[in-house]
């Protein structure tokens, strides 16, 4: 692995740590972009990486994303990421969440984690048996926590239904064609709701299965993997992994919006600007997928005092992301600047950069 400061998505990053556990087989990574509005949050994923540099990618700029999207939500939380290094089988035991549930307590605070992609809300129950900076854990019916992936899913559909009425002029989205890549937690629930307003859905999945039985269940079509991102539709919405809007990827676009839960949708910081010249409107993924970080948060934070979180101050907090967002577009098309920069700008001043 080459030092993380050669990295082109270095970015004067607080904290990159190794973590190893021969004992138990883990080698994870933990980032901390920033902690000057507070500790460092951000999900743990787990996934298989064909080289360990793409997992140092990975934390590097997801620990950045969390930095923003914690800014841009009002959260009293820095920005950190955790990625744990899968093997080819996904072998994941209960030794080596121990393992990485120690790591995180030997921070002393300055990361809290939670579920991301490869890791469950069962996970996370075993890491807290070795940490107390975790959040997404089982809650009472009635509060704020648990599996963050609904709530990402809530303030997705919420920024999508703005960027519809920003772009296309309409109040709701009956009628209107959205693509949606990805039909996992997040992916699946977005088209959920999105079906329940009337919305005409593509679905697609890598588990074509699953897509296939999403599509079947909400009356949408599916499509293959490979076609998804070329689909004629008002609005394409990716929500698996990122990095898919590079040259080749936006070129092959078919849509008016980009609106999706994804993180580091912009495979480069230039692409964004690439998605402007086509006219093509981009909520920022960190601003629009702020749900389920607001979730957790609020859990940890009434954790700590010893209080029950109320899920109604979730859904309030997340509702105010389609006035984000509006206001990023307002200032888009004042400056001529493309919306992903001026959301960039508008965090980094709130993390004092």
């Amino acid at each position: 692995m080459t030092a993380f400061w050669t990295e082109a998505d270095y970015d004067d990053h607080e904290l990159v740590q190794l973590v190893r556990d021969s004992k138990s087989g883990l080698t994870a990574i933990i980032a901390l972009h920033s902690t000057h509005l507070g500790p460092g949050a951000g999900g743990t994923r787990f996934w298989h990486y064909a080289e360990p540099k793409a997992a140092m990618r990975d934390a590097l700029r997801l620990s950045r994303g969390m930095s923003y999207k914690n800014a841009m939500a009002g959260l009293p939380m820095g920005g950190g990421k955790a990625v744990i290094l899968a093997d080819a089988d996904r072998t994941k035991t209960p030794e080596m969440l121990a393992a990485f549930g120690n790591a995180v307590e030997s921070l002393g605070g300055k990361y809290v984690t939670a579920e991301d992609v490869g890791i469950s809300e069962a996970d996370m129950v075993a890491v807290s048996q070795h940490t107390q900076y975790v959040s997404g854990l089982p809650v009472a019916e009635g509060e704020a926590g648990g599996d963050p992936g609904p709530f990402t899913a809530m303030g997705i559909y919420h920024g999508i239904k703005a960027a519809v009425h920003h772009k296309l002029g309409k109040p709701g989205v009956s009628g209107v064609h959205i693509a949606i890549q990805g039909t996992g937690s997040v992916g699946g629930g977005v088209a959920r709701l999105l079906a329940k307003d009337g919305a005409k859905l593509i679905l697609s999945d890598i588990q074509e299965d699953r897509a296939a039985a999403l599509a079947s269940e909400l009356d949408a079509k599916s499509v293959a993997p490979d076609a998804i991102m070329s689909t004629a539709c008002d609005v394409f919405s990716p929500n698996a992994l990122g990095a898919i809007l590079d040259e080749e990827g936006i070129a092959r676009l078919d849509c008016a919006i980009v609106a999706g839960g994804a993180n580091n949708q912009l495979a480069r910081a230039k692409h964004g600007a690439l998605l402007a010249e086509r006219g093509i409107l981009y909520a920022p993924d960190y601003v629009i997928n702020a749900g389920g970080i607001i979730s957790v948060t609020l859990e940890f934070l009434c954790r700590q005092h010893g209080d029950p979180c109320d899920i109604n101050e979730v859904r309030k907090r997340i509702a105010l992301i389609p006035g984000r967002l509006e206001e990023i577009w307002q200032e888009s098309e004042r400056t001529g600047i493309s919306s992903d920069v001026v959301a960039d700008r508008m965090a980094q001043k709130l993390i004092g950069r």
